[in-house]
């Protein structure tokens, strides 16, 4: 049979999109790391600040050399570093934090309660690690054939007022934990392996410690609701009493209540911009939280919660605190900006109604100037009658003296409403001139 060529041709592929590798490799970016019965997992996540990436960096090469591996590229996402014998070192790069999380063999049969163990990591590197310490986990595996600890063992690890234990992937594993911060200052998980596959083990110790992560990469907002609550109610008070004053407010305090307004919107807005970041990680992080125990398919072991009720008790009500606050600034900005808006127009409205009376008072202003300026014009018309008659008679005067036959009175009567009559139409003809070109 002959040989199927490639599909697309050499010209096609030249022409792919430059982020078609990266995201088709996305999906396989972070792959749990099939894992042998018996063994222990140790867990860190890091909250890092933008300077520090470089450093970690450094680290994980400085690391990478003392293993004998090659350096990773920097900008790189997930790094899985081979140590002496079976251990493996998983490093990965999140939004805001990193997490290393080490595999290690486990003897069988090998104490529990024993956490001394020696890592095989270069003396001091964990300690040079940049960064703050927000997770700190330890996941021991026991395999099928060892034995399933009693309620004094149990007793013993773990520290916690509450033990949370179920049966997870369908019965073919149990798991115990308290979420608690023992002696060391670290959550311990321990987990019974009862016929999981090497990859199921290594689904279900990631999941588990995906739980305790976003689990407190969520809670990192609980501060911030908590520290903003009495500031959101100041502000709700403050919107309240605004509101009130604006059922009977007179003209001369609109100005003064709109920029009061102003003022408490612009502080809503400030908060505003301050939190939804934090708060908008903790709801997709509790997201997350949710769907891991979702994977787990956990089933009830009788006189223990679940993991799923003990975070549904425990981590659900912080996060519905961090959701109500988001809620209430974004009510304030909405209710702030319908109160800027309502008072604004009634500003408008005033100023219209004011614009309204000016305008009827220069309208009345005008007719009283049209009516003076007509008074005026019939006094101008005998002052300028009266001027023009006196030349008429002095002209009838002179011509008299020369010897002609003029009287000086009867000129003068008959000037008179002739130059009335003149005066009067070329001042009427000189106002509408005016009135045509918009100038009266």
């Amino acid at each position: 049979m002959a040989g199927i060529g490639p599909l697309l041709p050499e010209g096609l592929r030249n022409r792919a999109h430059p982020l078609r590798p990266a995201l088709a490799g996305e999906v396989h970016a972070r792959p749990p790391l099939p894992l042998a019965a018996p063994a222990r997992v140790l867990h860190l996540g890091l909250l890092l600040d933008a300077g520090e990436n470089a450093a970690e960096y450094d680290q994980l090469a400085a690391l990478c050399r003392h293993a004998g591996q090659p350096e990773p590229m920097r900008g790189t996402k997930h790094v899985a570093i081979p140590l002496n014998g079976a251990a493996h070192l998983i490093w990965e790069k999140r939004t805001e934090f990193s997490t290393y999380t080490l595999y290690l063999r486990r003897q069988p049969g090998a104490p529990l309660d024993d956490r001394a163990a020696g890592l095989p990591l270069p003396s001091g590197w964990l300690d040079t690690l940049p960064g703050k310490l927000m997770v700190s986990a330890d996941v021991t595996l026991l395999a099928a054939h060892e034995p399933e600890p009693d309620a004094a063992l149990l007793q013993r690890l773990f520290d916690g007022p509450t033990l949370v234990a179920s049966r997870i992937a369908s019965k073919h594993a149990t798991v115990w934990t308290d979420f608690f911060l023992g002696a060391d200052d670290t959550v311990r998980f321990l987990v019974h392996d009862r016929g999981l596959s090497d990859a199921q083990r290594g689904r279900a110790v990631m999941r588990l410690l995906e739980i305790e992560t976003y689990r407190m990469m969520a809670l990192l907002a609980l501060p911030l609701a908590q520290q903003v609550a009495p500031r959101i109610t100041q502000l709700e008070h403050g919107l309240a009493t605004l509101a009130g004053r604006m059922v009977d407010v007179a003209h001369e305090s609109e100005q003064t209540l709109l920029r009061e307004i102003a003022g408490l919107a612009a502080e809503v807005e400030t908060l505003a911009v301050e939190t939804p970041y934090r708060f908008g990680a903790a709801r997709a992080y509790h997201a997350l939280v949710e769907r891991r125990i979702a994977e787990l398919r956990e089933e009830r072991i009788e006189g223990l919660p679940t993991i799923g009720e003990f975070m549904e008790r425990r981590l659900s009500p912080a996060m519905r605190t961090c959701i109500t606050m988001a809620e209430r600034i974004e009510g304030l900005s909405r209710r702030a900006t319908r109160m800027a808006n309502l008072l604004r127009t009634r500003v408008d409205v005033s100023l219209e109604r004011q614009n309204v009376e000016l305008l009827d008072a220069m309208n009345r202003r005008s007719h009283l100037q049209l009516r003076l300026q007509e008074t005026v014009e019939g006094l101008s018309v005998a002052a300028i009658t009266y001027y023009f008659v006196g030349l008429v008679g002095y002209g009838a005067q002179a011509l008299h003296a020369m010897g002609l036959p003029v009287n000086k009175e009867i000129a003068i009567g008959i000037a008179i409403p002739i130059v009335a009559g003149v005066v009067w139409w070329g001042l009427r003809r000189f106002r509408r001139s005016l009135q045509k070109d918009g100038l009266h």
